[in-house]
């Protein structure tokens, strides 16, 4: 800094003013470019920690996930908290746990110690989870998890919402018997897309058929054999809701066996919106994305609103889950 000043001809003080940003500090503005212009001659860094003991401000968030390399929705997630980051000039320092304890301990303390100023904690699927405790006095907003006492704030998707976008979809496109493949394992998205569909049905005025309802596991070998069950009903279904897009991927195949078209003959919707299934189906699958990029976006952007020293208040943000169109129904 000594020689930045020297090179500008200002005090230190004043270097340190500009590099902080201190706008209540009358610089003009020939100086601020001049002491700039001095630390780009000089290469000269910021030491960033420092700065940060004195200002309190690391200017740094941490985002901990069970799953990061491995899911496609953390790349979606992580893109959308970088960034809001980003465009207020904050890092966002990222460690994958792999669902490991020992792992997620050791994360936390080395980003507390970093003295990050929020913390996202995420999950690559929707479910309950137990969050670290001791955080002291850094806010945490938990994305696509939340607690079973609602006490921490937590941003997930909407999935009776969702479920029912599905359904109506296919409902105004003039389908009456529509089946749906649902998941087996309980969770919050099977419940809540079942909710979904069974509210459409009945918004729409059209009864609900347990017959047209499978439970499988997550998998397109499930879901083949299913959607083979379904097309053999004497009143077979003319379109199906399917739990995800892995499961949409065997409906198409069952569907192309017997000989029937997409959309045609039985239209398909997915959800997920996993581009490498749903863009590469011919016809292409229409399906419900889950808003991992948004709801990334969102949790920074709610750390960032947080007057130093409050904490967020434990609201449940549910998250719209928006239709990608293509061209299956």
């Amino acid at each position: 800094m000594y020689d930045v000043a020297r090179l500008a001809g200002v005090s230190q003080t004043t270097v340190s003013f500009v590099v902080n940003n201190v706008t209540s500090a009358a610089i003009s503005q020939e100086t601020r470019d001049r002491v700039w212009a001095a630390i780009h001659a000089l290469g000269w860094r910021p030491n960033a920690i420092a700065r940060g003991l004195r200002t309190r401000h690391s200017q740094t968030l941490g985002l901990i996930s069970d799953e990061v390399v491995t899911s496609p929705y953390a790349v979606r997630m992580i893109l959308g908290a970088q960034e809001a980051a980003w465009s207020v000039r904050q890092m966002l320092l990222v460690v994958n746990t792999s669902g490991q304890q020992d792992i997620e301990q050791m994360a936390l303390q080395f980003m507390l110690e970093r003295r990050v100023e929020g913390l996202i904690y995420a999950t690559m699927y929707h479910h309950e989870v137990v969050p670290p405790p001791d955080l002291g006095p850094v806010p945490m907003v938990l994305v696509n998890c939340f607690v079973a006492d609602r006490s921490l704030p937590a941003l997930i998707p909407d999935e009776v919402q969702g479920g029912y976008t599905a359904t109506e979809a296919l409902i105004r496109r003039g389908h009456r018997r529509i089946a749906f493949i649902n998941e087996v394992i309980p969770m919050p998205a099977l419940f809540g897309r079942l909710e979904g569909y069974r509210r459409a049905l009945a918004d729409y005025g059209l009864p609900f058929d347990p017959t047209l309802v499978c439970s499988v596991h997550s998998n397109a070998q499930e879901a083949f054999a299913a959607t083979r069950a379904l097309l053999e009903l004497a009143e077979r279904p003319t379109a199906i809701f399917c739990f995800n897009d892995k499961m949409a991927m065997g409906a198409y195949d069952a569907i192309k066996r017997l000989g029937l078209r997409i959309p045609h003959d039985v239209a398909v919707v997915g959800f997920d919106n996993l581009e490498l299934i749903a863009a590469q189906l011919y016809p292409p699958l229409t399906t419900v994305e889950l808003p991992h990029y948004e709801m990334g976006r969102r949790a920074v952007e709610m750390l960032q609103t947080l007057p130093a020293g409050e904490t967020l208040p434990p609201i449940q943000h549910y998250i719209p889950c928006p239709l990608i169109e293509r061209a299956s129904i």
